[in-house]
């Protein structure tokens, strides 16, 4: 019996070391520059975004740090920002805090609408646009920015703040807390 048991310490560790292993080209992380390889947003400098594994300007915001006074290709349907899908109330005393930053109103939590972070929300930018976001199961739906989930009273720089009303849409359990998805401008 003991010896089974070293066996199967063993082997979990060295599936462990393996597991690490196989992650490190994945681990590695820098700020990469117009046409640099990326993975995620945070791999990009400044307001440039990873659009099919290069760091480009982003369309959505009408930069062009990358040169030529022209804005790439939008992303294609099947792609999209990874972010990290979370829980808000929108509503007048729910946990959203304050009315909006959008138009200053409160909403009803059961409309498709959202906050994103800081960097994404870009000073406004997006207010009142649409976003599709999409779960691993290939699900999307339709939201509305009307805020922001701002990165300087503590909220992470991936997130997707949905209502109940995205959550109910995407067939989710509200009570599981955080959900990876892909988002992109619809």
């Amino acid at each position: 019996m003991a010896n089974s048991l070293l066996l199967l310490v063993c082997l979990a560790s060295v599936w462990i070391v393996f597991m690490n292993i196989l992650s490190l080209p994945f681990m590695a992380s820098g700020i990469s520059s117009c046409g640099g390889s990326c993975q995620t947003l945070d791999d990009c400098a400044g307001q440039l975004i990873c659009i099919d594994g290069k760091c480009n300007d982003d369309p959505d915001v009408g930069t062009h740090t990358c040169g030529g006074g022209s804005s790439p290709t939008p992303d294609p349907p099947s792609s999209g920002n990874p972010a990290i899908l979370t829980n808000n109330n929108f509503e007048e005393g729910g946990d959203g805090g304050g009315p909006s930053e959008c138009d200053g109103k409160y909403h009803d939590n059961s409309q498709n609408i959202v906050a994103l972070s800081t960097r994404w929300y870009d000073h406004g930018s997006r207010c009142g646009k649409m976003i599709k976001i999409t779960v691993p199961n290939g699900r999307s739906v339709l939201a509305k920015v009307v805020d922001e989930c701002d990165e300087s009273d503590g909220c992470p720089n991936d997130i997707v703040d949905g209502s109940d009303g995205v959550w109910n849409a995407l067939g989710l359990d509200i009570d599981i807390g955080e959900v990876h998805v892909t988002w992109s401008m619809a």
